[in-house]
């Protein structure tokens, strides 16, 4: 699903992803629209701008999520304030990619996000997960009565990676497996965890030290 005021541009991104093989549900102007249709037309991933007529990107972002959570966003928009940013993926948007990049960058983007993928365009990966370490290293309230959802040592070890801001296939690469063993991987630590994007997955995992390298263990005597 194309989601952008511009009808224009909207048509051209449209005709973009069909030539490219992604079959298109609906392109729209409006955020309320998006919403509602994303419910019965289930879309893999929406291609959403930031500034709509009716609604901001992030409110919609935050109502996909509620009409079809298995849906992923990928915002496309002029901005690449940090701000802007922030807020789109704060609210559950899987990307963010600004409207100057390329065809085949764009493509390539919306291939990834719809295998589980945090895309963004270069240097806006830095920022997110620079805030969410800063957001981690703040103080939490304890909360003794949640036991800790216990995960498989190779979750635990894919999830590392992936805290490192490593894409699937890089992660396949690394510890011998294919791609798509490794999107189960992320998929059941996901579930696991209450988790709805892999975004919240890769705070989950800095809140747990877990982009910070394992000891070494002791060398034998």
């Amino acid at each position: 699903m194309v989601v952008d005021d511009h009808p224009m541009w909207r048509d051209s991104v449209a005709r973009d992803l069909a030539e490219a093989g992604f079959e298109v549900v609906a392109a729209l102007g409006e955020g309320r629209q998006a919403i509602r249709l994303a419910g019965a037309t289930t879309p893999d991933v929406v291609v959403l701008d930031l500034q709509l007529p009716d609604l901001s990107g992030v409110a919609v972002v935050s109502g996909l999520r509620e009409a079809h959570p298995g849906t992923r966003v990928l915002m496309l928009s002029a901005s690449g304030e940090r701000q802007d940013v922030l807020d789109a993926v704060k609210a559950g948007a899987s990307g963010y990619l600004v409207k100057s990049a390329g065809r085949e960058e764009f493509i390539d983007a919306v291939r990834r996000t719809a295998g589980g993928d945090a895309v963004f365009t270069p240097g806006l990966a830095g920022l997110v997960l620079g805030e969410y370490r800063r957001l981690a290293a703040q103080p939490a309230v304890p909360d003794d009565s949640a036991e800790r959802p216990r995960l498989t040592d190779r979750e635990t070890e894919v999830l590392r990676l992936v805290a490192k801001g490593l894409s699937h296939r890089q992660i396949a690469q690394r510890l011998t497996l294919s791609p798509r063993t490794v999107q189960n991987h992320v998929q059941n630590t996901l579930q696991k965890l209450q988790l709805h994007n892999r975004v919240e997955l890769v705070r989950y995992a800095i809140q747990q030290g877990l982009d910070e390298e394992p000891p070494s263990p002791p060398a034998a005597g």
